[in-house]
């Protein structure tokens, strides 16, 4: 079997960190521990939906699994949908490149987790009921918040999709041999089936069952890799910094200057909590007590799937960074030095084979494909919900549809979103694609997160300031990211970024925050007045639960 090749196409589920994929794929000898293991596990999961769709009978069990769903579960399927392969691959392979510094990525996506354990959690499942729209428009006007929610909402879906469609048909393409377009029509096939059938009861569990399976996964190759060195961190970090020197422990290798550190650290912190498909999951539990232990389990697995991340780097670089099986040859004869097949995103696959041989490379293959999957079926939720909850029910039908019609029209969008899903997927194959994921957090972190946070805790906010400072702080990021060297330079070809930094967060959150205020201090009409009166009964039901839906069951 060519491990080469197999190593090189899954590259591409490391989008996110590595954002070029290139180079014609020609079909290789299958992966057959890779296929079974595909096979059972897509089975499993469409038992699964068929399972869940005996018991989606109403708009509720659709969105929110009927609010069934116990702390615990949540909180694994929290993890699931969070834990993508970008973060798998991504982040152990920034590890193998720059060593500590790779640890920011790890810490940044961690760090949002407790401004949503005590912030948002509790608020968010008392005052909601299947989108965080409903907490932004609770005492605000619907129209124009739940407009501008629902926008934020599918950019960042759609955006997050694109991403994780390129990988998933790389790889489906990889194990059956199959056409590139062919196999992302069969992952936004199934991606589709999961949704519309079994909505958000199929979904969770899809997202538990991967997260086991990653979890297992990485633990088995930090487990194995500290072996190799009496289980001494000490005895580890000293090889590394034998075989790459002692910079490997420093920082500055990343993020050279304090305006991106900042600027990276606030958008993978407030976009965390601004990410739609993660909101939505607060939804799925009994109450704002249970919605507290989801956060606090999920925690806890992404904090410890993260700590696996750096320890995975680290055996990658004492494990595979010389060992010739894994290195490649040509690269090396041209430009010297220890390149390894696939580029840095490959560090986690070839420690994978160097562990456990073809048997864990075939398991590894399989748990990225049930990664991407849980993934795009979170995201699809998301922005199905959206669109029939937030524009459909509440925008245009007025708060008027009956639960059937919303659920026709999610289901509707469903199919559309799996759609564009599949034609974005197939057109940006050959694209620089890494924009998209961080574009997808700046926008959560701009419009999604300062109109969620200020709705539940600013008394002075009204729909005039949420709405120019939501759209301002959405406009900016996407302007600084095409401005910026990604796009700029990158994509478009142009000698120099007009706008320096690859990070926009720190400048669109300020001036979604600062427009937000402005035009909200400055707006005196009797309307305003109103809302900002109802803040009060608003505030008791946030932090109480008094009136919530499923409060007087607990």
């Amino acid at each position: 079997m060519n491990r080469a090749f197999l190593f090189l196409i899954l590259g591409s589920l490391a989008v996110f960190a590595s954002g070029t994929i290139d180079g014609e794929i020609v079909k290789q000898e299958l992966n057959v521990s890779a296929i079974v293991m595909f096979i059972v596990f897509v089975s499993a999961t469409l038992g699964i939906t068929y399972w869940a769709a005996k018991r989606t009978k109403s708009a509720k069990d659709f969105y929110t699994a009927g609010g069934g769903i116990t702390g615990f579960q949540n909180g694994m399927a929290i993890a699931g949908d969070y834990m993508s392969a970008a973060s798998f691959l991504g982040i152990s392979g920034l590890v193998y490149l720059k060593g500590y510094d790779g640890l920011i990525y790890s810490i940044g996506f961690l760090v949002g987790w407790p401004i949503i354990l005590f912030l948002i959690a509790e608020p968010l499942r008392n005052l909601g009921k299947y989108t965080f729209a409903d907490v932004a428009s609770y005492r605000l006007r619907q129209t124009p918040i739940r407009t501008l929610a629902a926008a934020g909402s599918i950019a960042t879906v759609i955006l997050y999709l694109i991403a994780q469609m390129v990988g998933a048909g790389k790889l489906i393409q990889l194990l059956f041999g199959l056409d590139y377009e062919v196999a992302v029509i069969l992952v936004g096939m199934l991606m589709i089936l999961y949704v519309t059938f079994g909505g958000m009861l199929a979904t969770t569990w899809v997202q538990i069952i991967k997260a086991f399976l990653l979890l297992s996964g990485a633990t088995f190759m930090a487990i194995s890799v500290m072996a190799h060195y009496d289980f001494s961190f000490n005895s580890l970090f000293s090889h590394a910094a034998e075989m790459r020197g002692i910079e490997v422990m420093s920082p500055g290798g990343l993020v050279s200057d304090p305006i991106s550190a900042i600027s990276l650290a606030i958008a993978l912190m407030f976009g965390t909590a601004g990410l739609p498909h993660i909101l939505m999951r607060f939804f799925t539990v009994g109450d704002a007590k249970e919605a507290r232990k989801s956060v606090l389990y999920a925690t806890g697995f992404i904090g410890y799937f993260y700590i696996l991340t750096f320890i995975i780097g680290f055996g990658a670089i004492v494990m595979v960074y010389t060992n010739p099986e894994y290195l490649d040859v040509a690269k090396q004869a041209v430009s010297g030095g220890y390149p390894i097949l696939g580029g840095k995103n490959m560090a986690a696959i070839h420690l994978s084979h160097a562990v456990g041989g073809d048997f864990f490379l075939g398991f590894i293959s399989a748990v990225a494909f049930a990664t991407i999957l849980a993934v795009v079926s979170g995201l699809t939720l998301a922005g199905a919900s959206a669109i029939s909850h937030d524009l459909y029910a509440s925008v245009f039908k007025k708060g008027k549809a009956d639960g059937a019609s919303e659920m026709k029209v999610s289901k509707m969008a469903t199919v559309a979103l799996g759609i564009i899903a599949i034609f974005m997927g197939i057109a940006f194959e050959q694209q620089n694609i890494a924009f998209v994921v961080g574009l997808a957090f700046a926008i959560a972190a701009s419009a999604n997160f300062p109109i969620l946070m200020l709705s539940m805790y600013w008394r002075k906010l009204t729909t005039r300031g949420a709405v120019i400072g939501g759209s301002l702080g959405l406009a900016t990021a996407v302007m600084l990211v095409i401005l910026g060297p990604i796009v700029w330079v990158d994509i478009l070809g142009n000698a120099e970024a007009i706008f320096p930094y690859k990070y926009p967060a720190l400048f669109s959150v300020i001036v979604s925050f600062a427009s937000i205020w402005f035009f909200s201090v400055t707006d005196n009409s009797d309307e305003a007045k109103a809302e900002q009166e109802m803040f009060d009964a608003q505030y008791v039901r946030a932090q109480t639960g008094i009136g919530a839906e499923g409060a007087s069951e607990h």
